[in-house]
């Protein structure tokens, strides 16, 4: 098959009839399926990057691929570029269905002006944006790109701009996805932090404002671009990434697999499959998991394991502030929103790290109709100068706000310590949870025993003859006073103290009453949330 120059052919050579324009036609179509050359496809490659339609092949199911304006090619003159005018102008859009439900997608290819965005690449990633808004469908953005295209200027750079306008109309509305796979520098980075969930590959995906050479040339600091900007460094650091892969074909595995969780958009709810996992199976392994010493560490991944459907769960942040877990799992095939303290990682505080986490994950489950069921063992909130100087009272407010302002099914679950404002925080009663459950080694208190005794009794203990066995005294009776189990459901702050093992079918059945929730917020432009 003759391929076809990226110029004009020749008027004088046109067909005349059905059958040449459809060959025509057919020749062009290959072409721009093609790409540019082999060189480019296998310069790609040796990168370990897949082409862009590769990568949708992987993303989409199998033959369910609708391109969109595949002919489409710039305007620009100046600089060379009316002399190279390829098929797709570098970015290829469309929709197609993961596990059969439809998925809109566009993926920079880097084989053509290294996936730099120009104005008419602009415009058929708004418009792909604009039908996934109105058809009420998820977005996947497969991003490989250098940025703006310096050749078309001004243009190059309103055409963010109306991404990033286009990304915040669907916040919220849509699920929208992006999938880094090469780099992504300057203005460009601030489309990805705009949507739901930010995918990574490790060593060829790197996201900066400004690049190692900047930053060298304005502070005097070398770095390299990975660890400037490199999958590790915003999983684990940042906490701009929520997940950070090896290679291509995994990653995009776990975007379908994400995809399988969510709900097309704000009007449904999450996709229901069938469980064999018994809604009333018990999990007597957890009176032995969770430690009653509440000084004793242990994991709580555990614990969520032992609750959901066949253990199975996708942590959301796993490497960023670890101290909170956030993740999303079935139970008795319904999709929820799992928000727990990680009692492994700094006793389970909540800090500026896992409040800022955590209120993003509230804030989503809350956007997509995904119930959220809350997992307390938390001492309080971090202490230290630190904190306090970088804003702790605002940010443990965000948590705070999500919580309060969310009307998604709610319910929280005491497992050991719930102490002062934290408690309040983790979603309690008092700001709105639907139900509330305690397990017999609960500790609900304004703060840890030991704590609390110094303080109502300093006088006693420093006038006693043996200060250290007053202290122990006092202790103790602070704690059958106000710490037992039961004090907080006899005054009607917890609905049920309950057997841990049956935790997995007390939810389950408190799941399925809430499924009707409806619930209304007061009349409002919006909020104004912490920041």
């Amino acid at each position: 098959m003759t391929v076809l120059d990226d110029t004009a052919s020749n008027p004088g050579d046109e067909p005349t009839d059905a059958r040449g324009r459809t060959a025509e036609l057919h020749a062009i179509r290959a072409q721009a399926l093609a790409g540019p050359s082999d060189k480019a496809t296998e310069a790609q490659h040796k990168k370990g990057k897949l082409t862009a339609r590769e990568r949708i092949e992987l993303l989409l199911d199998e033959g369910s691929f609708n391109e969109v304006e595949q002919l489409r090619r710039h305007r620009a003159v100046g600089f060379g570029l009316e002399a190279k005018k390829p098929y797709t102008d570098g970015v290829i859009t469309g929709w197609g269905t993961v596990e059969g439900r439809t998925v809109f997608v566009y993926a920079h290819d880097f084989r053509i002006f290294g996936g730099a965005l120009g104005e008419a690449h602009a415009t058929k990633i708004h418009k792909i944006m604009d039908m996934a808004i109105a058809a009420g469908a998820p977005l996947v953005s497969l991003n490989d790109g250098a940025g703006a295209r310096i050749q078309e200027g001004v243009s190059a750079l309103a055409g963010y701009g109306g991404i990033f306008q286009r990304n915040t109309k669907a916040s919220g509305v849509i699920p929208q996805i992006s999938v880094m796979l090469g780099p992504c520098a300057g203005g460009a980075a601030y489309s990805p932090a705009l949507t739901d969930f930010v995918f990574m590959v490790r060593e060829t995906s790197q996201m900066f404002i400004t690049g190692p050479d900047v930053v060298k040339a304005v502070t005097g600091e070398e770095i390299t671009q990975n660890g400037l900007g490199g999958a590790d460094v915003h999983a684990e650091t940042s906490g701009v990434c929520h997940f950070a892969y090896d290679d291509e074909e995994t990653c995009i595995a776990e975007v379908r697999y994400l995809i399988s969780l969510l709900p097309q958009n704000n009007r449904e709810n999450p996709p229901t499959v069938e469980s064999d996992d018994p809604a009333d199976r018990r999990s007597d392994v957890l009176l032995d998991l969770v430690p009653a010493d509440g000084n004793r560490p242990y994991d709580m991944t555990k614990v969520i394991e032992e609750l959901v459907d066949d253990g199975d769960y996708l942590e959301i942040h796993e490497r960023w502030a670890r101290n909170i877990i956030c993740a999303l799992a079935r139970l008795d095939g319904q999709v929820v929103g799992i928000v727990a303290n990680q009692p492994q990682s700094l006793a389970g505080v909540l800090d500026i790290e896992a409040s800022e986490k955590a209120a993003r994950f509230v804030q989503m489950c809350d956007a997509f109709n995904i119930p959220i069921v809350t997992l307390l063992d938390v001492p309080g909130f971090l202490p230290g100068v630190d904190q306090e100087h970088g804003g702790i009272i605002r940010h443990g407010a965000k948590l705070l706000y999500a919580y309060c302002n969310a009307t998604v099914p709610r319910i929280s679950l005491i497992l050991r310590k719930a102490y002062g404002g934290a408690y309040i925080v983790m979603d309690s009663q008092s700001i709105g949870a639907d139900l509330t459950y305690a397990w017999p080694t609960n500790e609900i208190a304004v703060m840890g025993a030991e704590g609390a005794a110094n303080v109502i009794f300093r006088r006693q203990i420093a006038d006693a003859a043996d200060p250290e066995a007053m202290r122990q005294k006092m202790v103790k009776e602070y704690k059958a006073e106000l710490m037992h189990p039961y004090y907080a459901a006899e005054r009607g702050l917890v609905d049920d103290v309950i057997d841990p093992a049956e935790t997995r079918e007390v939810l389950i059945k408190s799941l399925a009453m809430l499924r009707t929730k409806h619930a209304d917020l007061p009349s409002r432009k919006h909020g104004n949330p912490p920041q």
